[in-house]
């Protein structure tokens, strides 16, 4: 195999962190189930090493009911990730769009077994288009790039 070609692997994949509370209960569990969930997902990378990069997948959950808060789970799903001799725009997408697209079911699985624990009906996160996402912040960041060069000229 030659040196310098390029290879992507999993090396890991793991719960960081995992938090769920359910600040209402017992007495939300009395109500009739109908709530407002809220979803909030992001991501993040650090590099370990050379060619080795953890990946966090950041999932916050808050479900309302009459304005109580019946649930709110928040969950780090990670991965180190081996990324060999990929170009830097290559790599960048790799970090922020398939690595997360990687970890989704995994956090997805691991938020609705929190749930259910809690005594709540099933709640499945649905699919995440993560090129999208990692497109329309790349296309922020030319933005805010461009006002900050524009800023200096003047």
């Amino acid at each position: 195999m030659a040196d310098n070609e390029q290879k992507f692997e999993i090396q890991k994949i793991f719960l960081k962190d995992a938090s769920f509370e359910s600040p209402s209960s017992p007495d939300i569990f009395r109500e009739k189930w109908q709530p407002k969930t809220d979803i909030h997902l992001t991501a993040q990378n650090s590099k370990i090493s050379d060619e080795l990069y953890e990946v966090t997948l950041n999932v916050e959950v808050t479900s309302t009911q009459n304005e109580k808060t019946a649930f709110m789970v928040e969950l780090k799903q990670s991965g180190v990730f081996l990324i060999k001799d990929f170009p830097e725009d290559q790599r960048n997408h790799l970090l922020g769009s398939y690595c997360p697209h990687t970890l989704f079911p995994f956090a997805r699985e691991a938020v609705a077994d929190l749930i259910g624990k809690g005594g709540f009906p099933p709640l499945l996160l649905s699919p995440v288009n993560f090129d999208a996402l990692y497109s329309q912040q790349q296309a922020k960041l030319k933005e805010q790039k461009k006002a900050t060069r524009e800023e200096t000229k003047h």
